[in-house]
């Protein structure tokens, strides 16, 4: 019953935000598909925001790969080889096949060397700002369902099938909003790097708008991060995938533990009292500001592949048991894509950094608000944003778009530290 009317609220919220659609932005976009409409934005420069932010990216991209850091030194010795039980020969099978289907400007396309930047080229918005390697809408149904089975195996059951809620919700929003050439299910682009093997380094790149997964393989060691999972809106009330919700549980979990804290412990971990606060760096340099439009809170989106994040509020080897529990928690719904036996050995590594684990938080904390948080140690990065309207009309953020971003910090992204001298990006 509590979930019937927390869903029945999620969608009067959505609903009641609705876009006309008869205007020229909603209209012309209708007719062009996804190549017709990127090159409308770099020719108008619109909107303005976010065509000066994919500058900023550009410029970032062809920065040399670091790593996320707290102080712009790289921590040696965190990551280490070890055997994560992962079904790698499954995946090499799974990849060996849809790679047998293919014709040979098709496999040309897909394949890319293991150290190619094109690691770095995923974004999440709606824009197909680098067309890079096989866009699911673009090949035969048998291809879609091939690619789709590589990434049932590389992740776990759970993750899979988070993975496909926010490709259906982005189908959900394009059939919303009449955009269904701009967004659906197959609105995403694949790529393959390396050769698929049980024992060298390989992986794969899913990306697209509000679902972007980084996968390396190392024998039967599996690294998923980067990740980007998002939401507008975060549930789907009708059609063939209706009552479909995502990164609710993320973000009460986030609540229970900002509302469980002693008051002294609420002041230090609020970073910010409001989600857009005057307190916060803004001063239209896209790659140091603290805030803009697309990212809004987050700091280690697309593109901030070197950023340095300093640690903010509290620790969490000062919280009780019971909410140290909780930060795991959402640890485990954030780090799902990852197979059984690798998400338990990574909560693992992530609990023993509770010394240097730190949870922030940007807005209030009612029942109700809207916020921001991360949780930051050595080992990773977790953030959570509920955003304002992009197909959606509302002006501030709402509970009914969410973005999450997992990072593993001092190069463990894009499994670089695993890698020998000549793989790594």
């Amino acid at each position: 019953m509590e979930r019937s009317k927390s869903f029945q609220q999620a969608s009067s919220a959505f609903r009641a935000h609705f876009h006309d659609l008869s205007t020229p932005r909603f209209t012309t976009a209708a007719k062009q598909n996804p190549y017709d409409y990127v090159q409308s934005f770099r020719q108008n420069h619109h909107p303005p925001w976010l065509y000066n932010l994919t500058e900023a990216w550009a410029k970032l991209y062809e920065e040399p790969f670091k790593g996320v850091t707290s102080d712009g030194v790289v921590r040696e010795g965190l990551f280490k080889e070890q055997d994560e039980a992962v079904d790698i020969q499954g995946v090499v099978h799974a990849t060996e096949n849809m790679l047998g289907g293919l014709d040979e400007e098709q496999r040309k396309n897909v394949l890319y060397p293991v150290n190619a930047k094109e690691w770095r080229a995923w974004s999440n918005p709606e824009f197909l700002l680098r067309p890079f390697g096989l866009r699911l809408e673009e090949v035969p149904e048998s291809t879609a369902q091939s690619i789709l089975a590589i990434i049932e195996v590389s992740l776990s059951p759970e993750g899979y099938q988070k993975a496909l809620a926010a490709m259906r919700i982005n189908h959900f929003l394009g059939t919303l909003v009449k955009l269904p050439q701009i967004m659906n299910k197959y609105s995403y682009n694949f790529i393959l790097f390396g050769t698929p093997s049980t024992s060298h380094p390989w992986g794969w790149l899913l990306y697209g708008h509000h679902l972007d997964l980084a996968v390396f393989f190392k024998g039967s060691q599996i690294v998923i991060s980067p990740t980007f999972t998002g939401a507008e809106p975060n549930i789907i009330d009708e059609g063939q995938w209706a009552g479909t919700e995502i990164l609710h549980k993320e973000g009460n979990m986030g609540l229970k533990v900002m509302q469980s804290l002693t008051a002294e412990q609420q002041k230090k971990a609020q970073i910010y009292k409001l989600l857009k606060d005057p307190e916060m760096t803004i001063t239209g340099d896209l790659i140091t500001d603290r805030w803009n439009k697309d990212d809004q809170r987050h700091v280690c989106g697309a593109f901030r592949d070197n950023r340095v994040v300093p640690y903010e509020g509290v620790l969490v080897s000062e919280m009780t048991n019971e909410q140290q529990q909780r930060i795991l928690d959402i640890a485990n719904e954030m780090v799902i894509y990852l197979p059984k036996r690798a998400r338990e050995l990574r909560l693992q590594q992530i609990k023993e950094h509770f010394g240097e684990t730190y949870f922030c938080w940007i807005g209030e904390f009612g029942d109700d608000d809207p916020f921001y948080f991360r949780i930051q140690s050595p080992v990773v990065i977790l953030e959570f944003d509920h955003h304002s309207g992009v197909f959606l009309n509302n002006e501030e953020p709402a509970k009914f778009h969410t973005h999450t971003i997992v990072r593993t910090p001092n190069a463990g992204d894009y499994g670089q530290a695993l890698r020998g001298v000549t793989e790594k990006l």
